[in-house]
């Protein structure tokens, strides 16, 4: 049987970090660029999710993360 993956909020925006943090995308961009990192099979759930959670592809990739936090080194 074949099982889908499942994305909360807290999963994608943990995925969108890490792809900051591998400087993959830009802050800047929009969170449809996304959809080049993601298997295409499971855009249409994670499209769906951002939309349940009022996020729009168009919608830049900092309003999906929000504001975050930096530590001193």
């Amino acid at each position: 049987m074949i099982q889908a993956n499942i994305y909360s909020l807290d999963v994608i925006k943990d995925e969108v970090r890490e792809l900051l943090r591998q400087e993959l995308i830009s802050r800047h961009q929009s969170i449809y660029t996304l959809r080049c990192y993601i298997p295409s099979r499971d855009w249409n759930q994670i499209e769906s999710e951002l939309e349940r959670n009022d996020f729009l592809s168009r919608d830049h990739i900092v309003d999906l993360i929000g504001k975050e936090e930096w530590r001193e080194d």
